[in-house]
């Protein structure tokens, strides 16, 4: 086919078929097993040589479509509950589709001044939907991960300044080490971020008064009495148990000694759309940066994160002021969101964002946080009640942390057993759920976050995992 300019091809029909199979697979794909073991050979499909001249548009396409809808793994779907990934609501998908087909560098004004004024409107609506204050500064990211950065980016800039340093200028030579604490919750994205930004993985100080990680508050007292500016990482959300570091303690300790206090809420920030769940992060608002996932459980496409920190002239310290002649300068009314944060290539990302908040609203996110723990609860009750099963933790927000502990089994034999059964349920795939260790222990930890999800969908993984247990435990 050669050249796309000259091929003939119609992009437009292109878009035809991909909308004419989207009905059929998303009707079936409440149904489906979270991945069919007889379609992942068809992966193989996608390799081979580099075309010469190519097979054209709608070839290219149907094989796609014919693969991806057979092969991929359907986490969009309400029986995935591995890891924490959200579905995408009707208007966020379709919006993803409009965001592909504008195809807008959405990173600075002149370029786009549509996707950067959604994202502000987006970046305000978020604030009002989470009860943070209106004068925090925010930017959208790809991730939680990129959305940590972000925020642990502006708390080097706050801490070097601290030093007589500007660290965006000058490095971190010359400085000392920065020191960051947290609990024993602290998530490997917010480890992550501190590597890329040369701060070092391993050198966040956990005090934890417990084997589960929760937060020694007086230990933390202590140690900031005596070390100098420091930042504090709180976790909204604990990935295998679901619980929540005391926000509101931590930000009276960052208050009292002068620390700078980020919020890692990938998932548990949105606990402050309802009032049964608000408790949770009380006193977010008082932090000094928060990060946050879309693709969790505002339930938009991936990839999609967002940072909000109180000192708005932070953004532009810690990522703008590049020197490029080129660029142009920054305007509080005309925002160049790629000197915010650390992308400069950015697609339109507000736009799936503004769909679903717009689609829905306040309410809508609401009834879905409030499904969503009412399900988990469910879930809860279904573990308690069942004499091989036992609950490792409190349900309180949508992990439900458990483990197969059928009467008589040697203790020292149950992690390899929760273990193997871990590697069942995916195999099965009528359901997915993964394992982790929590308390020195081999679990469960299913996360109930798409807006799919039905009391079936939760009935039926507890009753997959006693299945597939029993046949696993051979007295």
């Amino acid at each position: 086919m050669g050249d796309p300019l000259n091929a003939g091809d119609d992009a437009a029909e292109a878009l035809g078929m991909v909308a004419r199979a989207a009905r059929p697979y998303l009707d079936a794909l409440p149904h489906l097993p979270v991945r069919d073991a007889a379609h992942v050979h068809l992966i193989e499909e996608l390799d081979g040589p580099l075309p010469e001249s190519g097979d054209g548009t709608m070839t290219a396409v149907a094989d796609l479509l014919r693969i991806g809808t057979r092969a991929a793994t359907h986490s969009s779907g309400p029986r995935y509950f591995h890891f924490v990934v959200g579905g995408s609501t009707p208007a966020a998908q379709a919006a993803d589709w409009v965001t592909s087909l504008l195809d807008q560098a959405a990173g600075l004004w002149p370029n786009s001044p549509f996707a950067a004024r959604a994202e502000s409107v987006v970046l305000r609506w978020l604030k009002e939907l989470l009860g943070l204050p209106p004068t925090h500064g925010g930017v959208l990211t790809p991730s939680a991960t990129f959305a940590n950065l972000t925020g642990l980016a502006c708390a080097r800039f706050w801490w070097a300044r601290r030093h007589g340093v500007d660290v965006t200028a000058e490095g971190l030579v010359g400085l000392p080490r920065m020191p960051v604490f947290s609990s024993g919750y602290v998530h490997a994205s917010s480890r992550k971020a501190l590597q890329v930004l040369g701060l070092g993985r391993d050198t966040v100080r956990t005090f934890a008064r417990d084997d589960a990680g929760r937060l020694d508050v007086d230990a933390l007292d202590r140690e900031l009495a005596s070390s100098g500016p420091a930042v504090l990482i709180g976790n909204a959300g604990e990935v295998n148990g679901g619980d929540f570091d005391p926000i509101d303690e931590m930000a009276d300790l960052a208050e009292r000694h002068g620390a700078w206090l980020h919020v890692d809420g990938a998932f548990g920030l949105f606990a402050a759309v309802s009032p049964l769940t608000a408790p949770l992060v009380r006193g977010v608002e008082r932090a000094d940066s928060v990060a946050a996932d879309g693709h969790k459980w505002l339930n938009v496409p991936y990839e999609s994160g967002f940072a909000f920190v109180r000192d708005a002239s932070l953004l532009g310290q810690a990522f703008g002021t590049w020197n490029a002649p080129y660029l142009p300068e920054p305007d509080e009314e005309r925002v160049n969101y790629n000197n915010l944060g650390p992308e400069s290539s950015r697609r339109a990302r507000a736009l799936p964002i503004w769909a679903t908040l717009r689609a829905y609203g306040r309410e809508g996110h609401r009834a879905m946080v409030e499904r969503h723990r009412s399900l988990a609860l469910r879930l809860g009750r279904r573990i308690a009640e069942s004499p091989d099963l036992e609950l490792l933790a409190p349900v309180t927000l949508f992990v439900v942390c458990f483990r197969y502990r059928p009467p008589g089994v040697a203790p020292d034999t149950l992690d390899d057993l929760n273990r193997r059964l871990g590697e069942a349920i995916v195999e099965d795939a009528r359901v997915y759920a993964g394992t982790t260790v929590y308390r020195g222990v081999v679990a469960l930890r299913p996360a109930i976050v798409n807006w799919r999800t039905t009391e079936e969908d939760v009935d039926l993984l507890a009753s997959v995992v006693r299945e597939l247990g029993a046949r696993l435990h051979t007295p």
